[in-house]
């Protein structure tokens, strides 16, 4: 079979990047090792939290206004609903990576909103703050949905004529002058180019890149009081709180559909393994006993004992930024969500698509460039 890209890896960003480039009218493959929208890599479990004002690089606005935009459209055609904006807070001291780094993405251009301690505490009576704690709240953000965006992104795509692979496992890329070759067990493709998001995977398929697994489980909560609103989404948007000692949580409150979703950030999970062999059972003890003490100290209307867990992965890179962009005069990678790439997958695709067709990039990625190391 004969094509002029292969994606492989139909997760967050291989889908995006198979739908938008789709939607130039390029000849493309997308090839998933596992059913579209699974629950085996690193984009599932039903939400992610969506930011405009992203603490972690000021760069990372544009693309989060990116895949607004293109979700925002998406959805006008299906009729779904990819991303709620319901806001987020950013809490923590004010020397904190929240406050900082959400405040550094303000001064580019996001609208965000500083909260006191005094108005912190009032407004979200549900946080047992720490002295000097305040928030930066961001009014574009909120979640997103994973599992129906990343169907929606590889239907779409289909939609405008790529063709789709599920449960095919690359075994070989052969790369040459001419060309590229992917092969699988019932199909063998070439292309020109090919472009690569195999997530945890990314180290396997691409050797030497700094790109490190970390299994991360993902927890819900509910409130010690069934009948509470005070954990619902409306009442208890998304949220990054970092304590004193440089520890933190994430989450967002419960809809119809999903429980309040609760995370602990800097934890001691493992890395560096075989995403093959990834561990899939969750420890009531090393899993569950610093997260559920954490929640007990900061929402004290919470129940601290999860009521559901999925272990979930998502691979790190040396200084916390994705890999995006070109490799080689074949190959195009995106990787290293380092646990906040979701929100920004649209936009990544449609950077993957002008990167594949060498158009001009609709933002400066050079924080993102794999060669940077």
């Amino acid at each position: 079979m004969r094509t002029d890209v292969v994606v492989v890896g139909l997760g967050a960003f291989g889908s995006a990047s198979l739908w938008r480039l789709a939607a130039r009218g390029v000849r493309v493959v997308g090839i998933e090792r596992q059913a579209i929208g699974h629950a085996f890599g690193s984009s599932h479990g039903t939400t992610r939290l969506f930011r405009v004002a992203c603490m972690e690089h000021p760069g990372l606005t544009e693309l989060a206004r990116k895949s607004l935009a293109l979700w925002t459209e998406l959805g006008e055609r299906t009729g779904e609903t990819y991303v709620r904006q319901t806001g987020s807070l950013n809490v923590g001291s004010p020397t904190s990576a929240p406050v900082t780094g959400t405040r550094k993405a303000a001064a580019i251009g996001a609208s965000t909103i500083d909260l006191s301690h005094e108005e912190l505490r009032a407004k979200y009576p549900q946080y047992n703050l720490e002295p000097g704690d305040v928030a930066v709240w961001d009014p574009g953000a909120g979640i997103c949905y994973a599992e129906p965006t990343v169907r929606a992104q590889v239907a779409e795509a289909e939609r405008l004529g790529a063709t789709v692979y599920p449960h095919t496992m690359v075994t070989e890329i052969d790369v040459r002058t001419d060309g590229v070759t992917v092969r699988t067990p019932t199909v063998d493709i070439e292309a020109e180019q090919f472009v690569v998001c195999a997530g945890a995977w990314l180290g396997k398929l691409v050797p030497g890149l700094p790109a490190t697994p970390r299994r991360t489980p993902l927890f819900w909560f509910q409130p010690a009081d069934p009948d509470s609103e005070a954990f619902r989404l409306a009442n208890f948007p998304s949220f990054i709180w970092e304590f004193a000692d440089g520890r933190g949580l994430w989450g967002h409150g419960s809809d119809d559909g999903f429980g309040v979703k609760v995370g602990l950030d800097g934890s001691s999970d493992p890395t560096g393994f075989d995403p093959d062999e990834l561990d899939r059972y969750i420890h009531p003890i090393a899993d569950i006993a610093e997260l559920a003490a954490a929640v007990g100290r900061a929402f004290p209307g919470l129940d601290p004992a999860p009521v559901k867990a999925i272990p979930c992965m998502v691979t790190d890179t040396p200084d916390g930024q994705f890999l995006v962009g070109r490799y080689d005069e074949r190959l195009v990678i995106a990787g290293g969500d380092n646990g906040h790439g979701f929100k920004h997958c649209a936009g990544i695709g449609e950077l993957l698509a002008q990167l594949t067709t060498k158009e001009t990039p609709f933002a400066d990625a050079s924080f993102v460039d794999p060669h940077r190391f």
